[in-house]
């Protein structure tokens, strides 16, 4: 099993960046999974952030960050970032990283392991 840490997030002024970083330890990092980030909003389901395959060869993204956000990993670091740009007060929300076998995606049943997560907040 792979246990993940993230950190980075806080509070930040709209139009504003950070850099979230997923840190994975336990089984080799990389192991051929995927890695992905979602985040939950209060009052709101889990959603779809970004996904990257286990070599970073692939990236995904939902169409709401699209052009904002990167997603790339790391595997001599056994790290996974999230490069948030241009943040907009609704990318407020809990943000997770997981790691994937298999699946879609962009679907949260694909993910097997899930960080604790870290809390970004954009004040506008």
């Amino acid at each position: 099993q792979v246990q993940l840490v993230e950190s980075g997030g806080g509070l930040v002024q709209a139009g504003g960046s950070l850099r979230l970083s997923c840190a994975a330890s336990g089984r080799t990092f990389s192991r051929r999974y995927n890695m992905g980030w979602f985040r939950q909003a209060p009052g709101k389901e889990r959603e779809f952030v970004a996904a990257t395959t286990w070599s970073g060869g692939s990236t995904f993204y939902a169409d709401s960050v699209k052009g904002r956000f990167t997603i790339f990993r790391d595997n001599a670091k056994n790290t996974l970032y999230l490069q948030m740009n241009i943040l907009k007060p609704e990318d407020t929300a809990v943000y997770y990283c997981a790691t994937s076998w298999g699946g879609p995606v962009d679907s949260s049943t694909s993910y097997a392991n899930w960080g604790q997560g870290t809390q970004v907040t954009v004040s506008s």
